[in-house]
């Protein structure tokens, strides 16, 4: 599910435009407005993506820390999730240890 970062509005994972305010979810969802941010920030060193403990296959595949300029795209395809993709991005700022290994 994709969450309007204009107008809150939950829209499903393959929704183009918000259900409610048709915002273009490619610039204004919650987690593309986020990556955005982190991306921007020059305390954070890198994002990590985080998952449901219920989350799907595909989701765990995507669990790890990636380089700012290498974060894939949330909500990403291929989540058979029963409520859509519930990754997220976190942030890891520069003064704080990475646990995991950063992606290559």
């Amino acid at each position: 599910m994709q969450t309007c970062s204009k107008c809150n509005a939950v829209s499903p994972d393959q929704a183009l435009e918000c259900v409610n305010c048709r915002a273009d979810l490619s610039e204004f969802s919650a987690s593309t407005v986020a990556l955005k941010s982190y991306q921007a920030n020059p305390n954070v060193s890198a994002v990590r993506i985080s998952v449901a403990e219920d989350a799907c296959p595909h989701c765990y595949d995507l669990l790890r820390t990636y380089p700012k300029d290498q974060v894939p795209h949330l909500p990403h395809e291929g989540c058979s999730g029963d409520h859509g993709c519930r990754c997220t991005y976190e942030p890891v700022l520069i003064d704080t240890g990475v646990v995991g290994k950063v992606a290559r």
